[in-house]
């Protein structure tokens, strides 16, 4: 069973992203609104119900627990020493932060973004076969081979608690769960 990891209980806010249509990546934004129980204000994953395209047509009724992408901007290194250039927002994120392991994080994980925004964790993203439409070869950099830590580097998944606007500079603040430590599904 995993222990409770140590990890930074502080970080930043790198870029913000949302985009209308389901499209890969997503445009880098000057700001967004987070809104409590829907998700990103004007984004295609936003909504009370599941809005993942394959999802979505089989099971529309599943709650969405994908309203807000969140990755660590210390990914992209790893990936550029890999071969693969990746930015803010390429990846489909809605939030890019520093300074926090994000996949490390347990379930019920809350994630304070700026002034107000609060964002639930509620599972690993799962990479699927787009990320190598995106930069073939991607994909493989993104799933771990390792018997330990997270099965997926691309990201984490969560529902708004509590909205609000969230800008570049702001701060992403942790508050882990009471609960004994369980580590985020595969979404």
């Amino acid at each position: 069973m995993p222990q409770k990891q140590d990890f930074s209980l502080q970080g930043t806010v790198v870029a913000v992203a949302a985009d209308r249509g389901h499209h890969f990546s997503k445009p880098t934004r000057d700001s967004i609104i987070l809104v409590e129980g829907h998700g990103v204000e004007g984004d295609a994953h936003a909504g009370q119900f599941v809005r993942h395209r394959y999802l979505a047509r089989r099971r529309p009724g599943l709650p969405n627990l994908r309203q807000v992408h969140l990755i660590s901007s210390e990914l992209f290194p790893f990936l550029l020493e890999a071969g693969f250039e990746v930015g803010a927002g390429d990846l489909g994120e809605n939030v890019t932060t520093a300074g926090l392991d994000l996949e490390r994080m347990p379930i019920g994980t809350l994630i304070e973004l700026g002034p107000s925004a609060v964002v639930e964790l509620t599972g690993l993203r799962t990479p699927c076969v787009l990320i190598d439409r995106f930069r073939a070869g991607l994909k493989r950099q993104v799933v771990s081979s390792a018997e330990t830590g997270p099965a997926f580097k691309s990201g984490v998944l969560g529902v708004v608690r509590a909205g609000g606007p969230v800008v570049a500079g702001d701060s992403a603040r942790v508050r882990v769960p009471s609960s004994p430590f369980r580590a985020l599904p595969a979404l």
